[in-house]
């Protein structure tokens, strides 16, 4: 059984491994750890190269940087790997420079990295293997612990996978973080997804295929700051939440007939009150609480409706999800001078 295990394993990396992997990095303001981010990226590249054959380009993806991000990432040398550059016109978020890189990725397999150096690259050898070795199509990293997050964060996570996974087919799995491989077949299956409103997160875990997890441990930030503070997060967990489940829908369902039993109970508690035992019934304080609530839960509905009807607003419009201003290629060991693209919109 072991011989035939390792004969497959044998094939199976012969025909996947002409391939070859693009590295995805998107890029906001990291211009600080930009340039030994991509020493080290080159390094596990030349690793890869020299162990599995693997054919390696790293594509960056400059989301409206306001600081030097695009002039570095220009500059910056192709030495084992292929070099893409991909200047978006504007800050359109993280997940539109997610898709900008799947966009561009010209090699088969694809791994996606943030550009802020926390996601170890000598990590990207076990996800390699994860794929050539044991056949796996998506593999994704998870954070091992969240002992060092505020507790508040921490509740706010799992409060947020508890309530995207209810009722799910298909749960997306908890701490699972956007560090992720993708093979071929794994990476043009999420090319063929057509919404505009993407979470990366959940549409790499609903394609299905081969999945496996791998743990690790988030270096520490050596430049720059995070952008990423309690507002834009509450923003990214609405956006996720809104775009691929209906858990809001159902909650919002249930709140109202549990506001609905309470009034019926409470009417009821009143009017035997006043039959058995002669009270009065009780006047403006209990009508003033019973609208308040009512009037609330009433706003919380329309709101939670108003997020999904402002996602088929934005779906039937139909606008591209981003526009590259520049784009240019640097063979590996080679140093070509960067060319505007004329204008590319992608849906």
């Amino acid at each position: 059984m072991q011989i035939s295990a390792s004969r497959s394993a044998a094939e199976l990396r012969r025909e996947q491994a002409p391939a070859g992997l693009s590295i995805v990095v998107p890029l906001f303001n990291e211009a600080g750890g930009l340039a030994k981010l991509h020493a080290t990226i080159s390094e596990v590249a030349r690793a890869l190269k020299a162990r599995r054959g693997l054919a390696i380009e790293i594509v960056y993806v400059d989301d409206g940087s306001t600081d030097d991000t695009n002039a570095i990432v220009n500059d910056l040398p192709a030495g084992p790997a292929d070099v893409q550059a991909v200047t978006l016109s504007r800050n359109f978020g993280k997940e539109a420079a997610l898709l900008a890189g799947l966009d561009h990725a010209r090699l088969g397999a694809v791994l996606f990295m943030d550009g802020d150096g926390q996601h170890p690259p000598h990590l990207v050898e076990q996800l390699v293997a994860r794929w050539l070795d044991f056949g796996d199509d998506v593999v994704y990293t998870a954070k091992a612990n969240r002992a060092n997050e505020p507790f508040l964060r921490r509740a706010g996570v799992k409060w947020f996978y508890t309530l995207i996974n209810w009722g799910a087919r298909h749960p997306i799995p908890e701490d699972a973080g956007d560090f992720r491989l993708l093979s071929p077949r794994a990476a043009a299956a999420l090319r063929q997804l057509p919404e505009r409103n993407r979470f990366f997160k959940g549409l790499s875990s609903w394609i299905g295929f081969r999945q496996s997890r791998v743990d690790y441990e988030p270096a520490e930030r050596q430049f720059g700051a995070s952008t990423w503070n309690a507002r834009r997060l509450i923003g990214l967990s609405i956006e996720g939440l809104t775009s691929f489940s209906v858990a809001p829908l159902r909650v919002a369902s249930l709140l109202g007939m549990l506001i609905a039993l309470s009034a019926l109970f409470f009417g009821l508690s009143i009017l035997l009150q006043t039959i058995l035992f002669g009270k009065d019934v009780p006047g403006y304080p209990s009508l003033l609480v019973g609208m308040m609530v009512l009037g609330g839960v009433q706003l919380i509905m329309i709101g939670v409706l108003g997020e999904y009807i402002g996602k088929l607003l934005s779906e039937s419009k139909r606008r591209p999800v981003y526009f590259v201003a520049e784009h240019s290629v640097k063979a590996a060991n080679e140093t070509a001078a960067a060319k505007p693209a004329t204008p590319h919109a992608a849906e």
